[in-house]
């Protein structure tokens, strides 16, 4: 069966606002969410990104750059993954928007894996 990762993305600004019983009950939803895909045999696995940190690896003018993120550029960063066994597209997204990121604020990519044996 096809595997389909789902990538999150957000603006951490935006949680400003959230209290600790906010943030607890949000790890609650995707905690219940993602039980649920396991039961089901759906989840192969996910992780929560910190918000902090990272790097980005470029080459610029032949040089391999290493710069620290998060990226001064943009305001989204991607702040977490699932990876879920989807028959097809059709599939993946129906799972992906039970989600809760899927009503956040912040937005998410569905993308096949591309199995390379």
């Amino acid at each position: 069966m096809p595997k389909y990762m789902l990538l999150l993305s957000d603006d951490p600004s935006e949680y400003a606002d959230y209290s600790p019983a906010d943030f607890q009950d949000l790890i609650a939803r995707y905690t219940a969410w993602s039980d649920d895909l396991a039961a089901r045999g759906k989840l192969r696995g996910g992780e929560k990104l910190r918000d902090e940190g990272g790097k980005l690896i470029r080459s610029e003018g032949g040089k391999v750059v290493v710069r620290d993120g998060p990226y001064a550029e943009v305001r989204e960063v991607v702040s977490g993954y699932f990876i879920i066994d989807a028959a097809d597209y059709e599939e993946a997204v129906a799972i992906a928007i039970t989600c809760p990121h899927a009503s956040s604020r912040g937005g998410m990519a569905v993308r096949e894996i591309d199995a390379m044996t």
